[in-house]
């Protein structure tokens, strides 16, 4: 996961960078606000930022301002740190729209985790939202297919039942209502979709028609998100 350092401390963005990496963060870094705000403005930019209060250009608490007046419908988690620890700066930082506010160091690496869960946490219902819309429209798709298949499927067995078996198209008529069949249980699947399971793809999270059990529902034999 990407997360964004704007700290104009040298030493803070290098110790913040060293610590982040080791956890697996893929760390971006900048040292004033302006930059901050030009970071972000980059397509794929990073979601989780630590912000430092104090920063030349623009202060912590105008970038976050700016950050939440530009959001989209997927927010950032914003956590805004600074040496200043009163309950009223703390209420200015909540008030520009920072998540967190730690007072140390300590309180930083929690907040750091939790930010990570709540962006997962929306990743992954996005997505989710997203594979709703595909299903449904899959679903439409497949009752408009069925009745020509069912057309297909039908005149197929009756051309077998006029033909001999070594008549010369026999086996090409045996194959369209063979697949044909196999279409059809596909389509069958779908429509019977009200909950899904996604398995991992080349290009990316699929929906898993194949982890539906006989009645047309998810396998849950596999666990709730159809990994085994």
């Amino acid at each position: 996961m990407k997360i964004l350092v704007a700290d104009d401390d040298l030493t803070s963005r290098a110790v913040l960078t060293a610590v982040l990496s080791k956890w697996g963060f893929d760390v971006r870094t900048v040292a004033d606000g302006p930059a901050a705000l030009e970071e972000v403005s980059e397509p794929d930019s990073p979601k989780l930022v630590v912000l430092d209060r104090m920063m030349p250009g623009l202060d912590g608490l105008e970038v976050c301002r700016r950050l939440r007046e530009g959001e989209t419908s997927m927010p950032r988690y914003i956590i805004m740190v600074t040496t200043l620890g009163s309950s009223g700066d703390v209420v200015d930082g909540l008030t520009a729209g920072a998540d967190d506010y730690p007072f140390n160091n300590d309180e930083l690496a929690a907040r750091i985790r939790v930010g990570r869960r709540v962006i997962g946490l929306q990743d992954n219902a996005v997505e989710r939202e997203g594979l709703n819309g595909v299903v449904e429209m899959a679903g439409a798709l497949c009752h408009e297919l069925n009745q020509p298949l069912q057309v297909i499927s039908s005149t197929a067995e009756l051309l077998l039942m006029d033909l001999e078996q070594d008549a010369p198209c026999f086996q090409e008529v045996q194959t369209i209502e063979r697949h044909a069949a196999r279409l059809g249980d596909i389509t069958q699947k779908i429509m019977a979709i009200t909950d899904y399971k996604t398995r991992d793809y080349l290009t990316g999270t699929i929906v898993d028609i194949h982890g539906l059990n006989e009645e047309g529902t998810p396998d849950l034999s596999h666990g709730q998100d159809g990994r085994p």
